[in-house]
């Protein structure tokens, strides 16, 4: 029997793409699930695959990740409905990009409201019901390759990732004290729609700086994604990431020469000289401290 059999697990974007491929990995795992969800098109569909393979039908859940009302409503009617909540998988996110430099605040406000804020939404409403149930419990967050690799034309887009691997990266250490697993999952390119987010932009963020979109030259950037691995694979992949009690998931290996120079780059940024004995305690306390966390110790900043 599977580690997460009967595991209620809250899928944010469940109904498509990669969250979809998720959702059917958990379910494969025997997980229970409640999936949020904007388009009632990708929803239906969704019920279809359940349907068809003879699985429980999700709780689904229509939910904006920017509204904070909505998200409490849906962590109590998850909680309602299957009395214990277990796992909380942040996967909602929009793909934007344009010239960072021509950037408005409304490009902002949306690309880091939903790809960050959306996250910590999630982690501020469905904590305290995953402190509160037993057993297995665990928070993933889905970041990006972008996460750590930047590029000119997905500036915001990469902030956003890089904030979700920083904030899960810490909040792990707060986690493993009290038995919750922690997973931030970096994936690459996914054989899904994520590329026409630009198209669904909400009319309250409407002042791009990027200019109108160009539908035919998104549309032809969104033809790379065909060669993207299969959703549901990538979901198995973290699935068992999440099972291995993996703090970093990576779905895809070809990122080997770029991590190389991103390592080479670091160390020779470094100023080539020794650092007084006082700074070094210091970081060999945060080191030490860091280790405890993993270890389950929970954290003050006295321990610091």
């Amino acid at each position: 029997m599977s580690d997460w059999q009967n595991r209620v697990a809250f899928i944010t974007g469940g109904v498509s793409g990669l969250g979809l491929g998720i959702a059917k990995a958990c379910s494969d795992a025997g997980m229970r699930l409640a999936l949020s969800y904007r388009n009632e098109d990708y929803r239906a569909q969704a019920a279809q695959w359940f349907a068809a393979g003879g699985r429980e039908e999700p709780l689904w859940v229509k939910l904006d990740v920017l509204d904070r009302a909505g998200w409490a409503a849906a962590a109590d009617a998850t909680q309602a409905h299957f009395g214990e909540v277990h796992v909380l998988i942040n996967n909602a996110g929009v793909s934007v990009f344009g010239d960072t430099a021509e950037a408005s605040h409304a490009d902002y406000d949306w690309i880091m409201g939903v790809n960050f804020g959306g996250v910590a939404n999630g982690i501020v409403a469905f904590l305290p019901k995953l402190k509160a149930a037993s057993g297995r419990r665990h928070v993933t967050n889905v970041a990006s390759m972008a996460g750590y690799l930047s590029g000119p034309q997905a500036g915001i887009y990469t902030a956003s990732k890089f904030a979700v691997r920083g904030l899960t990266e810490s909040l792990r250490y707060n986690l493993v004290p009290l038995g919750i697993g922690c997973s931030l999952v970096c994936p690459a390119l996914i054989a899904t729609n994520a590329w026409d987010s630009a198209f669904r932009r909400p009319q309250e963020f409407a002042g791009s700086g990027f200019g109108d979109v160009d539908k035919a030259e998104l549309t032809s950037f969104g033809a790379i994604f065909s060669a993207g691995m299969d959703p549901h694979e990538a979901g198995r992949r973290i699935v068992a990431g999440m099972s291995a009690g993996l703090g970093l998931i990576f779905t895809h290996p070809e990122f080997a020469e770029d991590f190389k120079a991103i390592y080479e780059e670091s160390l020779a940024a470094l100023p080539d000289e020794q650092a007084p004995p006082e700074r070094l305690e210091v970081e060999r306390m945060r080191r030490a401290a860091n280790r405890a966390a993993l270890e389950g110790k929970a954290i003050s900043i006295r321990d610091l």
